[in-house]
């Protein structure tokens, strides 16, 4: 059998042996290419010309491993909806690190590759749709320069996973910067393994902060570097309202990728309590609970640091409290050259953060769709019809021209129309191509891929996805894939 042309490398192994298990892949019955994404293989420089469809779909569902791979699983721990558990890859296998053109390091792992020593009971395998779902998702945020793990592949198994029903059975591929979580650190701390923390603090620096070895108190700067790449993130997140809907802390990436695409949506129509996903009742991750999140979540990682902080735990805790401080600010102001950027706002006025606001609201009330209002601000000089003829947005649209002079510049909609996307993966369609991917047929998937690559681009071909959903085509719940 041809050889798929990987750089494997292994320096996670190099960890002590609490944070992971040598794990291999259950060998599938039938598998089947069902996808591939040819342009990150070329970006990975992973040619895929020299593999015809059946070897892809070994490579990509465990039943081959490259030359010289031993699969992994990882140990770590998570907080899940505010409980702590640990956890671990209870359906993923490592298959290693790859180094592409540019010497950048990257994870290769198998997702729904069958059960594991952390998988709790469960069967460690995957349905299909949810892994059509990660692809066209994960996809879609890379196309929305979203910082994120990707998808290279995903392959049906030819064989049924039992859930509420049979469902057909799936692996993917996924990319990601690493795998390292906040629970990764919470794992290493709570077990009292100051030895294995040390470790993965020096590890995690090397290969995703390397600047932070000359920090005078390497732990610390670690900790700072961490949380000011998820506040990037989150203000990424609620640029295109996008509604992760797990923010457990084993899904907080180190790396500052959107990591777990289960139970996650984009919103349609504005409202900042929205929240879709069918075990969240609480509203814990409702979209404008997400930066509250992320800061909850940074605090659980900084307990975990604090014995590599400093020795002394009052000192080590004032330390961390004092980087913290200074998410609340650092977000607000990123939050708000965000919004200015939606608005074509190029300059700075002290009541920036009440005439957003006051377009919120006034979207809020009137169910306007998120992304669409911002798209017509961005294509259109005059606007009419539904929601924009109510008396309190025809009083702001006013203001919003007044600050632009009367007349948007130039400058100004080319910054809107970099910010603002055409179209989002809407999750009526995603569901549509999901339940036709399910009985066989992948033209909804591919038409979808398709248009995302074009999210900011105002073309005929993305037409179709910009509609909002009809009130029969709304999805009001979206669920875990496990």
């Amino acid at each position: 059998m041809r050889q798929l042309s990987w750089l494997h490398h292994s320096t996670y192994t190099d960890l002590p042996a609490a944070f992971f298990v040598a794990n291999s892949p259950q060998v599938p019955m039938a598998p089947e290419v069902v996808l591939v994404n040819t342009a990150l293989a070329n970006q990975l420089g992973i040619p895929m010309d020299n593999l015809d469809s059946a070897q892809q779909a070994a490579y990509f569902s465990g039943q081959v491993l490259p030359e010289g791979v031993s699969p992994i699983s990882q140990a770590y721990a998570g907080h899940q909806y505010g409980h702590y558990r640990v956890l671990g890859d209870g359906r993923a296998h490592l298959l290693g690190e790859h180094l592409d053109p540019q010497g950048q390091r990257v994870d290769i792992q198998l997702k729904g590759s069958g059960a594991t020593p952390y998988s709790r009971g469960g069967d460690g395998k995957a349905s299909l749709g949810p892994m059509l779902r990660e692809y066209i998702i994960s996809e879609a945020m890379h196309h929305l320069g979203i910082p994120t793990t990707r998808s290279l592949a995903v392959v049906s198994t030819g064989e049924s996973v039992i859930r509420d029903t049979a469902l057909p059975g799936a692996v993917l591929t996924r990319v990601a910067a690493s795998h390292i979580r906040v629970g990764t650190f919470q794992f290493a701390a709570y077990a009292g393994q100051d030895d294995s923390l040390s470790a993965l603090i020096q590890y995690t620096i090397q290969r995703h902060y390397p600047h932070c070895a000359q920090h005078d108190n390497p732990a610390l700067g670690l900790l700072e570097a961490i949380m000011y790449r998820q506040i990037d993130l989150i203000v990424h997140w609620m640029r295109v309202g996008f509604i992760h809907g797990v923010m457990n802390t084993d899904n907080m990436a180190i790396s500052g990728e959107t990591l777990d695409y289960g139970p996650c949506a984009f919103m349609d129509a504005y409202h900042s309590d929205t929240v879709f996903s069918s075990i969240d009742r609480r509203g814990r991750y409702a979209y404008s609970q997400q930066p509250t999140i992320a800061l909850w979540n940074l605090t659980r990682l900084a307990e975990a640091l604090l014995p590599q902080i400093d020795k002394n735990t009052e000192r080590a805790t004032q330390l961390a409290e004092g980087v913290l401080a200074q998410f609340v600010p650092r977000y607000e102001a990123a939050w708000l050259a965000m919004m200015r950027a939606k608005l074509g706002l190029l300059d700075v006025q002290a009541d920036d953060a009440i005439f957003i606001q006051d377009l919120l609201t006034i979207m809020q009330a009137h169910a306007a769709d998120y992304t669409n209002t911002f798209y017509d601000l961005s294509y259109h000089q005059t606007l009419s019809g539904g929601g924009y003829e109510s008396p309190d947005f025809q009083a702001w649209y006013a203001r919003w021209k007044a600050r632009h002079g009367g007349k948007v510049s130039a400058d100004a909609m080319a910054l809107m129309r970099a910010t603002n996307p055409v179209m989002i993966p809407r999750n009526y369609l995603v569901e549509q191509a999901l339940v036709a991917a399910e009985q066989g047929d992948m033209r909804p998937c591919h038409a979808l891929l398709q248009a995302q690559a074009s999210s900011y681009l105002d073309q005929d071909k993305v037409r179709p996805y910009q509609r909002p959903p009809q009130p029969e085509e709304m999805v009001h719940q979206t669920f875990c894939g496990t």
